[in-house]
C-alpha cells in the first residue's frame, strides 16, 4: 500500500517535510528526480527539509552534515552522523507516494 504526500509541483532543488505516521520524510527534487530521506537527522535531531540541497546532497541546518540523497550516506562528516535510511518517492496521477512501510 503506499501513502501519499501531497501533490508533486516542487522547484528544481525544493526540500519539503512531511510528517508520516511516527516518523518524517525529506523530499527533495534533484536533477528532476524525486528524492527522499529520512528526515531526522541522526546527529543532532534537526530536521533536514530545514536544509539546503547541493549537487546530491541535503545539508543539514544544523550542523552541516551532507547526506547523498540517493544513498543516505553522510559523505561530509563520517565520523559525526550515521547515514540517513532512504525513501523511494514515486509520483503517480500527479502526487508523490511512498511505501506504507516507512511510517512504521
Amino acid at each position: 500500500m503506499k501513502i501519499k504526500l501531497g501533490p508533486a509541483d516542487f522547484a528544481e532543488k525544493e526540500l519539503r517535510g512531511y510528517e508520516v505516521g511516527k516518523r518524517n520524510v525529506c523530499v527533495a527534487k534533484v536533477n528532476g528526480r524525486y528524492k527522499g530521506l529520512d528526515d531526522w537527522c541522526n546527529h543532532a535531531g534537526c530536521l533536514l527539509s530545514g536544509g539546503r540541497i547541493e549537487d546530491n546532497l541535503v545539508v543539514c541546518p544544523c550542523h552541516e552534515v551532507g547526506f547523498d540523497m540517493d544513498t543516505g550516506q553522510n559523505v561530509t562528516s563520517p565520523g559525526i552522523a550515521d547515514d540517513q535510511p532512504v525513501v523511494k518517492v514515486e509520483v503517480e496521477n500527479g502526487q508523490l507516494v511512498i511505501d506504507e512501510t516507512f511510517s512504521k
